[in-house]
């Protein structure tokens, strides 16, 4: 329900304003155009690299007086490796097609009646996110290639890292000669409220966050919302999997980044190789630091490790923790991974392809792999050049949302003066419905 709370400021309202009426601006560029502007924002935070590192350690040394969470910490850090493939993934996106001007349908309706549906931006995007400088950048770009303006809005723990960010990309956007207020950025909490009341202006908000986050967004909004809520990917060991391929997954998908949203949280065995397997899954994670929690099943294997409650199965630690779980069948693992999944990202290390057929075809995730890491979910990855987030709905978008997901279409309609009743009564003419 929209509260009070939610009356946009004055300042504010203005902001939207001219974030649309830049989107608008945009959205009439040509795609050789919109990709000189990327590679003039990839220059710009190349040159401002040395000014964001800064910002960011500001940032880092804040949050450690903070005591902020060990999983957002590790989402805030922006060191030079990281911005520069950030950077990389920014030049990537004008490599990629322009989805707007698409023509995705063209058919004669009759004889001089012809229609067309043609990819368009859907407008003004406004992005809440929590901690991830590095989002920015890949938000900014994508709308930018897609037609459409941004407003960002990051935590406040990330106060310092955004601001440089967009001070830079804005600064290349105007080295292109194109309207800088294409990317806005909000500090405030009160602002974040704000801008969930500006539906004349916004056309979809991406909140990307807590399930608590994202749950309250989705209520105090009339605006359409794109998102996922949690992350609670598991990873499946079949009875018939390749232990070393799996113990190799497993440590990925777990130990690479533990505070993705791609991250396992739950591994689950086969009982039929539980004995012999547990142990040297259980070796391989722990020597990376991450702390199990098994059922009673796993804990008879592992008698060192923590119980699992009821409430790990359905958590997202964003860490190095994991829940895991003993299971008869692969289709006891499919149910339990439909009952506490985040409909995110799920796998199978199997080499019994009618197993994992089965459990590609049951399991219900935007992403369902079969031997590979849930790692692998990621936009840059999939070759989106980058990605606004991760949709769990399932209305399109789904799984990571990039370019495709930006846009909407129009149908355009030219005649040479047809009426609707030429086509109605006794002696109607018939269309012909033609493709061309």
């Amino acid at each position: 329900m929209i509260t009070s709370t939610l009356t946009a400021l004055p300042s504010l309202t203005e902001l939207a304003q001219q974030t649309q009426q830049a989107a608008r601006e945009l959205a009439q560029f040509s795609s050789d155009q919109k990709n000189a502007i990327i590679s003039a924002i990839a220059q710009s935070l190349e040159s401002a690299a040395p000014e964001i590192i800064t910002a960011n350690q500001k940032d880092l040394e804040a949050a450690l007086t903070s005591n902020l969470a060990k999983p957002l910490y590790g989402r805030l850090k922006l060191d030079p490796i990281k911005l520069n493939s950030a950077i990389k993934g920014v030049r990537s996106v004008a490599d990629l097609p322009d989805p707007t001007g698409e023509i995705t349908l063209h058919r004669e309706l009759d004889q001089g009646l012809v229609l067309k549906r043609i990819g368009v931006p859907l407008g003004v995007l406004g992005i809440i996110f929590e901690s991830r400088p590095d989002a920015v950048m890949q938000i900014s770009t994508l709308a930018i290639k897609s037609g459409n303006g941004v407003i960002l809005k990051g935590g406040r723990e990330a106060i310092h890292s955004c601001t440089a960010l967009v001070k830079a990309i804005r600064q290349g956007l105007t080295n292109a000669g194109a309207n800088p207020n294409a990317v806005q950025l909000l500090t405030t909490r009160e602002e974040t409220n704000a801008l969930l009341s500006l539906d004349k202006y916004v056309d979809l908000i991406i909140p990307r966050g807590s399930n608590q986050f994202v749950q309250y967004v989705q209520a105090n909004t009339k605006i359409p919302v794109l998102g996922h809520a949690d992350g609670i990917c598991h990873l499946y060991v079949d009875s018939a999997a390749d232990i070393e391929q799996a113990t190799n997954i497993a440590v990925d998908a777990k130990v690479g980044y533990p505070s993705a949203c791609n991250a396992i949280e739950t591994l689950l065995v086969h009982n039929k190789i539980a004995d012999d397997t547990l142990p040297t899954l259980a070796k391989a994670l722990q020597a990376e630091g991450v702390e199990l929690r098994g059922d009673s099943k796993t804990r008879q294997i592992l008698p060192g490790i923590s119980a699992a409650t009821e409430e790990d199965w359905s958590t997202e630690y964003s860490d190095l923790i994991l829940a895991v779980r003993v299971v008869e069948s692969a289709e006891a693992a499919i149910a339990h991974i439909n009952t506490y999944g985040s409909r995110h990202t799920e796998a199978i290390a199997t080499t019994d392809q009618s197993t994992a057929d089965t459990f590609m075809a049951k399991v219900d995730a935007a992403g369902v792999y079969h031997n590979c890491s849930t790692r692998f979910a990621d936009g840059f990855r999939y070759g989106f050049g980058a990605e606004v987030g991760i949709s769990t709905q399932k209305m399109p978008p789904r799984g990571p949302v990039g370019l495709e997901g930006l846009v909407t279409y129009k149908y355009q309609l030219v005649g040479d003066g047809h009426i609707v009743a030429t086509y109605t009564g006794a002696d109607a003419k018939a269309f012909t419905h033609k493709d061309i």
